[in-house]
């Protein structure tokens, strides 16, 4: 039967739409932009090794200082006698530390976000303590001056600790190689904002001009399974497209050129990046080793001729991929909120949702809200399509007459079943256009509601106090099958699956018991797949029904 067949081709369209709602969620990103390095980003053989010669050549002032600079460059670990000294710096947005070892950021917290939605949870920690390096270390491409790799800045700070309260503090590390060179990394630090300025500082000393290119890199940790639902790993903007590698692509694809915004790393709600003065070409360099990924800025350095020093200057994001953060910042650092295929649907929805909270600082009114605003802008089409619904239903004993009049002839079934839709005016899909046309909606409030930062750890009411996670009722000290931990009751969810077996019940049958079964089954299915999902999504859905509930009662008592 044509209608049956149809029927069927929905239900399984939308099976598939929502167990296959994962893989949807991972963008295809283009790779046209990769190259190789060209032959100005680093020095060619022959300019290295004559380079190096004359390195060789080159005898400082002091020879006893040498010597002792050569020995602690040769060896991949500082010297015995040089023990790196660390440089704290608190502020109201965060608390860094910073080594001498490299002159890189060891650690980063961030006052207003903890790890744990519990009120004993710690500050939220940027640099993963298990890296290998910290954040922001650099190096020549070239290797052109031997030791810069594995240096021991010295710091220009009285104290170890420095509480800035207000305006800006500017620390300097500074590095001389054997042969005069010196290097200076000055952090600029604001009480205002996250931004961090960084300059690189290049004193040519020595007695030959120096051609290299500077490396700059940002490390991570990537969690394999927390990236299948949103992307983790290597982030940057380039000639105005944002580009997110995923983890299996790096092999194939880790070199990018072209004109670079901003270059870093990103979790689900954070990102560490840098960001050049002003848009410049350059280079990406991404390398993976389990489970570290690391991010290299390579940007060509022009010649600097003995005597004449050179400054590269940047800023440094460490902080929440928040709208209303990233917003007030130039350099496109907005576009690392990335919701997909459907950002375009994503983002005002976050937007709305976060004016609502302006008035009204609870994120689950906000959702509740928001969801009543969207409700009314598909009233008309819902209108519309219970009303077919409530004509279908009132034909349905005419089509029990006919199905049982042509049980063993279903080609003249129906072509009377077709027939009798014709007089009646009834369209038998129109009970399924409100979820096929919310489909793109709910994907991309999925989306949103699972990697808004304003949600994670946002308690809504009794026992759901973070919206960004599956809601629980008592946490058991036992594991239940498919379902993520922390086990507990899904009280959320089990109410709206029962909104949506109340909603089936409220549909006209399709006259056909397999059929009719197998949709009685969809509210069972969907309030499995939605055990794991984010409390604010499920709560976004059970209003959602609750609404359509009571267009349809409407509509029917109206049409009875």
């Amino acid at each position: 039967m044509e209608e049956q067949k149809r029927l069927f081709i929905a239900i399984i369209l939308s099976i598939v739409v929502i167990v296959g709602w994962n893989t949807l969620f991972v963008d295809k990103k283009s790779t046209t932009n990769q190259q190789t390095v060209t032959d100005q980003q680093s020095p060619t053989s022959a300019d290295k090794k004559t380079y190096e010669k004359q390195l060789a050549d080159y005898k400082p002032e002091n020879e006893t200082q040498k010597d002792q600079n050569a020995v602690a460059e040769e060896t991949s670990l500082p010297s015995s006698a040089v023990i790196p000294r660390t440089i704290s710096l608190s502020s109201p947005l965060y608390n860094i530390v910073i080594s001498e070892n490299r002159a890189e950021v060891t650690s980063l917290t961030l006052n207003d976000y903890y790890e744990n939605a519990d009120d004993s949870s710690i500050l939220k920690e940027l640099v993963n303590q298990t890296a290998p390096r910290g954040l922001y270390g650099f190096d020549l491409g070239g290797e052109s001056v031997p030791g810069l790799k594995n240096a021991v800045f010295t710091v220009q700070a009285d104290s170890d600790h420095i509480d800035l309260k207000d305006g800006e503090k500017s620390i300097v590390f500074s590095w001389e190689s054997s042969y005069g060179i010196v290097f200076e990394k000055v952090y600029t630090f604001s009480a205002s904002t996250y931004l961090i300025g960084l300059d690189f500082i290049i004193k040519n000393g020595s007695g030959m001009p120096l051609k290299d290119s500077l490396e700059i890199s940002i490390p991570g940790i990537v969690d394999e399974k927390a990236s299948r639902f949103a992307f983790e790993g290597p982030i940057f903007f380039l000639n105005d497209k944002l580009e997110e590698i995923k983890i299996k692509k790096i092999e194939e694809h880790n070199s990018f050129q072209g004109t670079i915004n901003f270059a870093g790393f990103t979790d689900r709600y954070f990102i560490s990046c840098l960001v050049p003065e002003k848009p410049v070409q350059a280079q990406v360099k991404l390398s993976y080793s389990e489970p570290v990924v690391t991010t290299k800025y390579v940007q060509s350095m022009e010649r600097l001729d003995p005597g004449k020093q050179m400054r590269y200057s940047f800023k440094c994001f460490m902080g929440p991929k928040s709208m209303k953060v990233l917003g007030g910042y130039e350099k496109n650092l907005k576009e690392c909120i990335n919701f997909g295929w459907f950002d375009i649907l994503a983002k005002p929805c976050l937007i709305g949702m976060n004016l609502i909270h302006d008035f009204i600082p609870n994120y689950g009114v906000a959702i509740i809200l928001l969801t009543v605003f969207i409700k009314l802008i598909f009233w008309p089409l819902g209108t519309k399509s219970y009303t077919s619904m409530n004509d279908m239903k009132k034909i349905q004993p005419l089509m029990m007459e006919i199905r049982e009049k042509y049980k063993d002839d279903k080609k003249k079934m129906n072509a009377e079943v077709m027939g009798l839709y014709k007089t009646y005016k009834v369209n038998p899909m129109s009970g399924c256009l409100p979820m096929i046309v919310q489909m793109p909606i709910f994907f991309a409030l999925y989306r949103m509601l699972y990697q808004a930062i304003e949600l994670r750890h946002a308690p809504f009411m009794g026992w759901i106090t973070d919206l960004s996670a599956p809601d629980r009722l008592f946490h058991f000290d036992f594991a239940i099958p498919f379902m993520q931990s922390p086990s507990g009751i899904p009280v959320l969810t089990i109410v709206m699956g029962a909104t949506m077996f109340l909603q089936q019940k409220m549909s006209p049958s399709t006259g056909d018991p397999t059929q009719a079964k197998m949709m009685m089954l969809m509210p069972l299915f969907m309030t499995f797949i939605f055990i794991n999902f984010p409390a604010g999504l499920v709560l976004y859905w059970l209003v959602n029904n609750i609404l359509s509930i009571s267009q349809q009662y409407y509509i029917q008592k109206k049409l009875a």
